[in-house]
């Protein structure tokens, strides 16, 4: 079955010599308001664990806010690490290049709503293997990408191949679903020219 966070790449592999030299300082807006957003989740994601254990489920409206936060996280990380060449937009919204598809709320177990943290150490820890080597990718790709204008294909479906996996398991620790974070794309996803299998809203 197709996992509720869903990976959607269209992106053309077309890369400005110009931003791609400069991409690390023209990210910094992006960091500093991404480090903000994080910053106030701090305080926010005790409370939506205590609701979802109670309830059973996130609210819809905190759902979508998570969402979003999830969904500008992979179009700041796309762009930085050069999986994707525009600028991102700052609201999370829908449209990048490099972008995520989320299922709506639905109803999770209490238990494993208790557990999660204990539940993700796996996840968490190939995550942390899988971003040396997206960190690897970026760097090489910087070279490649000045060289050609270009980010060659192959770079570009491993790094998304990590970046998914990675935001797999974002989306499973807030709770935005309870399926566990996915090494393979669901029967749902269109080739991986257009999609990378697996992905969020």
């Amino acid at each position: 079955m197709t996992h509720p966070v869903r990976f959607v790449v269209t992106d053309d592999l077309r890369r400005s010599r110009l931003t791609v030299f400069f991409r690390i300082v023209l990210a910094v807006p992006h960091l500093v308001w991404a480090t903000v957003w994080g910053y106030a989740l701090v305080f926010f994601i005790p409370f939506q664990w205590l609701w979802a254990l109670f309830a059973g489920r996130l609210e819809d409206d905190v759902h979508a806010f998570l969402g979003r936060y999830v969904r500008y996280h992979v179009h700041l990380y796309a762009y930085l690490l050069l999986l994707a060449n525009p600028w991102p937009p700052f609201r999370g919204r829908p449209g990048y290049p490099v972008d995520v598809e989320l299922d709506d709320a639905r109803s999770q177990s209490r238990a494993g709503v208790f557990f999660r943290l204990v539940l993700a150490v796996p996840a968490l820890v190939f995550a942390s293997v899988l971003q040396v080597v997206l960190y690897t990718i970026a760097f090489l790709g910087w070279f490649a990408s000045l060289a050609l204008g270009r980010l060659p294909e192959g770079m570009r479906e491993l790094g998304a191949y990590c970046l998914r996996y990675q935001t797999h398991t974002v989306a499973y620790l807030l709770l935005l679903t309870s399926a566990y974070p996915s090494l393979a794309g669901g029967s749902g996803d269109t080739p991986a020219a257009t999609r990378v299998p697996g992905a969020l809203e």
